[in-house]
């Protein structure tokens, strides 16, 4: 599910919850909602918690299939989750 997804993919980045609340502009409370599953992000929230985590919104929605058949290569190792390729002025 998406929480679990966004909870595993943030620990294997280091990341804090404080740190991704932090980016979001929100509460930790309130993101902390987000990984219980309680509430879920706007499509706004998605693409930031995406970019922040370097993944495609596709691997945080469970989409792996759909991402296959563009050739994007997806191991669901939570522990070393995709990246997105970044353009090379991004980098």
């Amino acid at each position: 599910m998406f929480n679990d997804r966004l909870r595993s993919t943030r620990m294997a980045r280091e990341l804090t919850q404080q740190q991704m609340a932090d980016a979001l502009h929100m509460t930790l409370r309130n993101y902390q909602k987000y990984e219980s599953g309680d509430t879920s992000p706007t499509m706004e929230g998605l693409i930031i918690i995406a970019d922040t985590l370097n993944v495609f919104v596709d691997f945080l929605l469970e989409r792996d299939e759909y991402l296959k058949t563009h050739g994007v290569v997806v191991n669901i190792s939570l522990e070393n989750p995709p990246r997105h390729p970044r353009s090379k002025k991004n980098q």
